[in-house]
């Protein structure tokens, strides 16, 4: 199998999912406080963010605030890429 270099735009995509990931951390940790630091992103695949979750419990209130989360996510990102999260326990 041929080595096939990253171009320049699939460099920006992975810094800009990398950052994605890093500002979904980070607004866990604002909304859901110690729950928050539970919640692990994943990756994001066709507008939906997979996430793990430490227990039921943290799910649960993970899917209670989803919308304000997905909102939050977007707002920080700056565009709209986020559209749900799924989450794994």
């Amino acid at each position: 199998m041929p080595f096939i270099p990253l171009t320049n735009n699939q460099e920006n995509q992975k810094q800009a999912d990398a950052d994605l990931l890093e500002y979904a951390k980070a607004v866990f940790l604002e909304m859901l406080g110690e729950s928050g630091q539970r919640i692990d992103p994943l990756f994001l695949k066709n507008r939906t963010l997979t996430v793990t979750c430490g227990n039921l419990e943290i799910a649960t209130e993970l899917r209670e605030k989803m919308e304000e989360i997905v909102a939050k996510i977007n707002e920080k990102i700056g565009k709209q890429e986020v559209d749900r999260i799924r989450y794994l326990l």
